[in-house]
């Protein structure tokens, strides 16, 4: 249940109004925030997971831009507050986001019987994303859904580390610029089980894509990633991959851009368009891929 809602800070105060919700897990009550436009009903419903190298970061720290994309998206946004690093290890993290994928689907659900019969047999969609480590896991999460034959609209993938190993030339290209191999193998290391166990029914949950041997079916992906930023080419390599198996990508390399842009603030002007900051451009992005209109939505 939501706690009462309070208003989004920033640009995003009176448009957009939150609350807290407690989701339930076969591990317990994973934490969320709920982000919901302020003067209409949600277009959707989309799972964040934030960064922080799976160790670090929160809902709360992340309040500002997850507002902000609620408000440019349309949707609600769940800002889960996963378990991390040490506590627990992979895959903790991607389970509490297939919980939270799950309760947003009730409450999608939910939402739908309210307006039945204003967009008969169009069900809102529910997507999931992240922004660095959490959209590691969002990735994963994408993978799993498939596997379960669970329906998700879209994946939206804000620079992602893929590869554990950290051997792709934008991590050597850009040796000072966080973050460093060393640093992103250690969370990894801290990160990974090695016995790389599967979910109680069976299915595997990956810790990153590239463990999948097999792309296909997979919900269709928005990725964005800077060309300063180290794990560029890991996002790089992943859309050809997507792309191989089918899958519908839409990727923008963002220019004079390092890691961590979600949590900056846009460089447009007042009255500019949105689509100048990588928040604004997902916000969009996503709004647009899920529209009825849009093919295969």
């Amino acid at each position: 249940m939501a706690t009462p809602t309070h208003s989004a800070a920033g640009q995003s105060r009176a448009q957009v109004r939150w609350g807290h919700a407690s989701i339930p897990s076969p591990s317990g009550p994973v934490p969320a925030r709920v982000y919901r436009p302020a003067a209409s009903a949600p277009l959707g419903w989309l799972v964040w997971a934030h960064g922080g190298s799976w160790r670090a970061g929160s809902a709360q720290d992340w309040h500002g831009p997850t507002a902000e994309l609620a408000r440019i998206s349309g949707f609600a946004v769940a800002s889960v507050d996963y378990r991390l690093v040490p506590e627990v290890r992979h895959p903790a993290m991607v389970e509490d986001v297939l919980a939270a994928l799950a309760w947003a689907r009730e409450q999608a659900r939910e939402q739908d019987g309210e307006r039945a019969g204003e967009r008969a047999g169009d069900p809102l969609p529910v997507a999931v994303g992240g922004d660095s480590a959490g959209a590691t896991l969002a990735a994963c999460a994408a993978l799993a859904c498939r596997d379960r034959a669970l329906p998700l609209a879209a994946q939206l993938l804000a620079y992602p580390p893929l590869d554990p190993g950290c051997t792709a030339a934008s991590y050597h290209r850009f040796p000072d610029m966080f973050p460093t191999a060393s640093y992103l193998m250690a969370a990894w290391q801290d990160y990974q089980d090695p016995d790389r166990p599967a979910a109680a029914d069976g299915t595997r949950l990956h810790s990153t894509p590239f463990e999948a041997a097999d792309l296909r079916g997979v919900a269709r992906a928005v990725l964005a990633t800077g060309d300063l930023d180290p794990v560029g080419d890991d996002v790089h390599r992943y859309a050809r991959l997507l792309q191989a198996a089918g899958v519908e990508v839409t990727l923008r390399e963002f220019g004079q851009t390092g890691h961590g842009a979600f949590l900056q603030p846009g460089h447009a002007t007042s009255g500019g368009p949105e689509t100048a900051s990588l928040r604004g451009w997902l916000g969009v992005a996503l709004r647009l891929l899920t529209s009825p209109a849009a093919p295969g939505a």
